[in-house]
């Protein structure tokens, strides 16, 4: 089982990421991953992320990175 992050734009176009992610092994283990890492990834162009456990998507639609820095 692989935990992995789909990056988007605002418009849902998948972009590369400025840092380089990981697979990772556990839910939670990306989740503390996207916690560290947002402002980078934001900052790269990246709008809002997609949890995957293999192929299905784990929240319902993407998360977004924006809504985290005005809070």
């Amino acid at each position: 089982m692989a935990w992995t992050w789909r990056f988007e734009k605002s418009d849902g176009t998948e972009v590369e990421p400025a840092v380089e992610p990981e697979e990772f092994t556990t839910q939670g283990d990306a989740e503390s991953w996207i916690g560290e890492e947002w402002r980078a990834l934001l900052e790269g162009g990246v709008d809002q992320v997609r949890l995957f456990e293999d192929d299905d998507e784990v929240y319902e639609g993407p998360m977004s990175l924006r809504a985290a820095s005005e809070s």
